[in-house]
């Protein structure tokens, strides 16, 4: 992907096709990123399967190959089971996770027969009603949370207590109503942030909660599925996030000119001449990331076990799922957005205004902390290097595309491109929006890899 900065040419002729910003798509890093998890899975003789989480990005490409490779699809809309079932990926390989579910999507579900994933005893109800009223046998899992590392309990506002649902399940599914419809298959977790520890600790739980149930009401668990939450490492070293979070603080302090703009401290406050709260951002910087932190997750020999969670769940028949998203996406795509002006603000910091807006590059994140590549339409003498903030279309104060300055080795001109890298996973279409009736950005699929792009290659999703 990166070599598209050879080709500004080609990236005019694209954005005047299509307009700014772009993102452009390619799906032979998602495929294998999708091996490097199986190969995990495989060479511990695992039951497994992954499913890609569709909410990451809404293209409808990566559902379709995933389709193509034998991989599922965890999906969280109407829309996104519904584009999974056109794509033709089978229903026993998609996974329901909504947080919120439509009558209308379970219904879908359950005409085709898709595993649904209760996450309360009112979601519990409506499926019950509506299985019964479709007369349908629907397979379910339960979603749970709660998890302990050593004497705290880990909070989620999603799922069962895993401290409780024992007794649900009990109720629910070991003696059900002969009326019931609803099969029990297994449990689901997703855990907020990306500590393995809590992840070892919840799998370990959910194994022995399985084994628990199965002795006491002959209920078997067929599968445990840990969802997503694998990290991506961005950087080359350690140092360079250490550098950042280093200056940041002094920043924030005042010994240092700002590197954010307005001084955002990115959750880091000043208070009483000191710093209070933590960096707002993912963590870029990850030693152990994607298929290693799998690795490490399946190995752990809990303390109260002899066997890893590998080992208790080849054991005990069950197949472990994962639901990546971000690490699926991990170099599958860019962002590229066209300069639009040049200027200096009233406090005479630099600005560079892009055609488009800061929700077409936004996630959860406080800020996007990878450095984007300034790509000049022509060759010209410039004098540089030049720091800059990147702002948006949006008529607000604070619509900066990056809230960090960013320091080009020239000053870009009208015309240029700014090129954004790694943004398939969050950053494209997870909060972007069509205010002041902005069009959303088009996604493009690159599908000639490994030679010289054309045009002809770029194709509409």
């Amino acid at each position: 992907m990166l070599t598209l900065q050879k080709h500004p040419a080609l990236l005019d002729r694209l954005i005047r096709k299509y307009r700014s910003p772009l993102n452009i798509l390619c799906l032979d890093p998602f495929e294998s990123n999708a091996r490097d998890f199986a190969s995990v899975f495989k060479e511990n003789d695992s039951r497994h399967a992954i499913l890609f989480a569709r909410k990451a990005n809404k293209c409808r490409a990566f559902a379709k190959r995933a389709g193509e490779m034998g991989i599922g699809l965890d999906t969280a809309s109407h829309r996104e089971l519904e584009q999974a079932l056109e794509a033709g990926v089978p229903a026993s390989r998609l996974v329901l996770t909504a947080a919120v579910k439509e009558e209308r999507t379970l219904r879908l579900a359950l005409q085709n027969e898709v595993l649904i994933i209760l996450d309360n005893e009112d979601e519990y109800r409506l499926v019950e009603d509506l299985a019964q009223s479709l007369n349908r046998k629907t397979p379910v899992g339960l979603r749970v949370s709660g998890f302990s590392i050593g004497e705290t309990k880990l909070y989620s506002r999603f799922g069962f207590d895993i401290e409780n649902v024992e007794d649900f399940i009990r109720r629910v599914f070991a003696a059900p109503d002969e009326r019931s419809r609803l099969q029990y298959r297994g449990l689901h977790f997703h855990l907020d942030g990306y500590a393995t520890a809590e992840r070892r600790a919840a799998i370990h739980a959910c194994l022995s909660l399985a084994d628990g149930m199965e002795h006491s009401y002959g209920l078997r668990t067929r599968f445990i599925d840990m969802g997503g939450g694998c990290p991506v490492n961005y950087l080359e070293s350690k140092e360079q996030w250490e550098a950042f979070d280093r200056q940041l603080r002094r920043a924030v302090k005042g010994e240092r000119d700002p590197i954010t703009f307005n001084n955002d401290g990115l959750g880091y406050s000043l208070i009483q001449g000191e710093i209070h709260g933590r960096l707002a951002t993912y963590p870029y910087y990850n030693e152990t990331s994607r298929k290693d932190f799998l690795r490490e997750v399946l190995l752990y020999r809990d303390p109260n076990h002899a066997e890893t969670a590998v080992d208790r769940a080849r054991r005990q028949g069950i197949e472990l799922r994962l639901e990546p998203g971000r690490s699926l996406l991990d170099q599958s795509g860019v962002t590229v957005a066209r300069v639009a002006f040049r200027k200096r603000d009233s406090r005479s910091d630099r600005l560079v205004g892009l055609e488009m807006n800061t929700s077409q590059m936004q996630s959860s994140s406080a800020d996007f902390l990878l450095d984007p590549f300034h790509i000049p339409r022509e060759r010209s003498n410039r004098s540089g290097p030049v720091s800059v903030y990147l702002t948006g279309a949006y008529c607000l104060e604070g619509d900066l595309v990056l809230k960090r300055s960013v320091e080009f080795a020239c000053e870009p001109e009208v015309g240029d491109f700014v090129m954004f890298v790694n943004t398939a996973g969050y950053m494209m279409h997870f909060n972007e929006s069509q205010a002041h009736l902005f069009d959303l950005a088009e996604n493009l699929v690159y599908t000639a890899v490994g030679e010289t792009p054309k045009a002809c290659d770029f194709i509409p999703d």
